[in-house]
């Protein structure tokens, strides 16, 4: 596969929860033409999880992260977190953020453990992926304090404003499957103005399948649907949005560009 693949740069596929045919999901992805891929931890167990399996595979990292559904778990994941962040196959904190969509967690365990893992991210010289959910105001007062910490906002799905404040911090914009929902117009006009040195690819597999697949279990593979519904709706080559997002994903996650699946 030459330099022309696709990164996946947020998937769930570790999940032993949703029963991925492992082999299936890989040779899909060649095919497709998708090389790299980050699996997402969204707990310490799930975190430990996304380790182990990208241990296991060329051209797969992780990500290790508290996700602000599972915030009230706190202090003993913490622990866990700080020991995982370590490992050579993580390449970034989080899923972490503010989601006050659900509150599954109270608000103050949530900004707890989002200042908890963006300090993280600090010490460990890596960046964060976001999860933020009708929780932008509280999400940009905590960033504020941490201006060093780079990052993608995952799964943007929100105004201009919220994108023009996420490029001048040096955050990325990470889209996926919703930008080809029927219902989508006003995230397709977002994504038209965003910079292209600013856009990462993402499925959040197995969720959020993209047109004409919707319904179905999502995998890696789909993000080169993702890639060329964003192209057409950007006026851009489809080759000329790949080698911006996946030069993108290297810069962000420091991937070894050689290590391909």
């Amino acid at each position: 596969m030459a330099m022309g693949y696709i990164v996946d740069t947020h998937c769930h596929i570790h999940d032993d929860e949703f029963n991925f045919d492992v082999d299936s999901v890989f040779n899909e992805a060649k095919i497709a033409e998708v090389g790299q891929m980050i699996c997402i931890g969204t707990s310490a167990e799930d975190s430990q999880k996304a380790v182990d399996f990208a241990k296991k595979y060329n051209g797969v990292w992780a990500s290790v992260g508290l996700h602000p559904h599972d915030a009230k778990l706190g202090e003993d994941d913490f622990e866990i977190l700080a020991r995982l962040i370590g490992e050579n196959t993580v390449v970034a904190v989080g899923e972490c953020g503010l989601d006050y969509y659900y509150d599954n967690s109270p608000r103050n365990d949530q900004i707890k453990a989002l200042e908890y893992q963006l300090q993280l991210a600090v010490s460990s010289n890596k960046p964060c992926i976001f999860h933020v959910r009708e929780a932008f105001a509280d999400f940009w007062g905590v960033l504020k304090n941490f201006p060093d910490v780079k990052g993608v906002i995952h799964s943007f799905s929100e105004s201009i404003e919220n994108a023009k404040i996420a490029v001048e911090n040096g955050l990325f914009v990470g889209l996926n499957g919703i930008i080809s929902f029927k219902n989508s117009e006003d995230l397709r006009t977002v994504a038209r103005q965003i910079p292209i040195g600013s856009i990462v690819l993402e499925t959040d597999a197995p969720f959020l399948t993209p047109t004409p697949l919707r319904g179905t279990i999502n995998v890696p593979a789909n993000v080169r649907l993702v890639a060329a519904c964003l192209a057409e709706v950007r006026g851009e080559s489809l080759a000329q949005l790949i080698e911006a997002t996946t030069s993108n994903a290297h810069a962000l996650f420091g991937l070894d560009p050689s290590q391909i699946i």
